[in-house]
């Protein structure tokens, strides 16, 4: 019965359309956070839909030389 919840969960993982992964994220400049983005950050995009998002920062971050 345990392996069928686990297959159950993953397969639904698997379903979102709209998941793109922590690679996707990460390649963008974004950070994959549980819950909610911090403060100064939006929502770009799903890492898992819908309870992993991906958060980029309002403003670009300036780089140091």
């Amino acid at each position: 019965m345990g392996i069928l919840v686990l297959v159950f969960i993953l397969m639904s993982l698997t379903q979102h359309g709209d998941a793109y992964g922590p690679d996707s994220c990460n390649q963008g400049g974004g950070l994959c956070r549980v819950g909610s983005c911090a403060s100064g950050e939006y929502l770009a995009q799903f890492c898992f839909e819908p309870v992993i998002l991906c958060c980029k920062n309002l403003s670009p971050a300036a780089t140091e030389s």
